[in-house]
């Protein structure tokens, strides 16, 4: 019996993120609905060493072993007030350089989509 009670919550356990979603629904002005499901192919928010917002750009310092390149990462925007900004590294730097200060990237305000001084803050962990 305590078998498959622990295959039942193993099995639990493993669904329940598949089925994770949020919905949001407003009748108020009309039928709205909103659908949000989480992706869980998206590779992890990348750690980074340090952002900011200087000369209308986000400038970021990441790790990197030589071929960091701006164009290997995804960057999600959301409409949230303040714009919360995911950098999510999606080609891996395969070189054998030494870098051990890591490299910046820089996308400009309007690679992102955002009008100039638009509050914003990053979501990725620190390293």
């Amino acid at each position: 019996m305590m078998r498959g009670l622990l295959k039942g919550l193993a099995v639990a356990a493993f669904v329940a993120p598949l089925l994770s979603a949020c919905v949001i629904y407003d009748s108020d002005a009309g039928e709205n609905v909103s659908v949000n499901v989480t992706r869980n192919d998206a590779p992890p928010a990348e750690a980074i060493r340090e952002a900011r917002f200087m000369n209308g750009a986000l400038v970021v310092r990441v790790d990197s072993n030589g071929c960091t390149q701006a164009a290997d990462f995804e960057v999600s925007v959301s409409d949230n007030t303040p714009t919360e900004i995911t950098l999510r590294r999606t080609k891996p730097d395969l070189c054998k350089a030494l870098v051990p200060d890591g490299v910046e990237l820089r996308w400009t305000y309007a690679d992102l989509d955002l009008e100039p001084g638009t509050p914003a803050r990053i979501l990725n962990p620190l390293k």
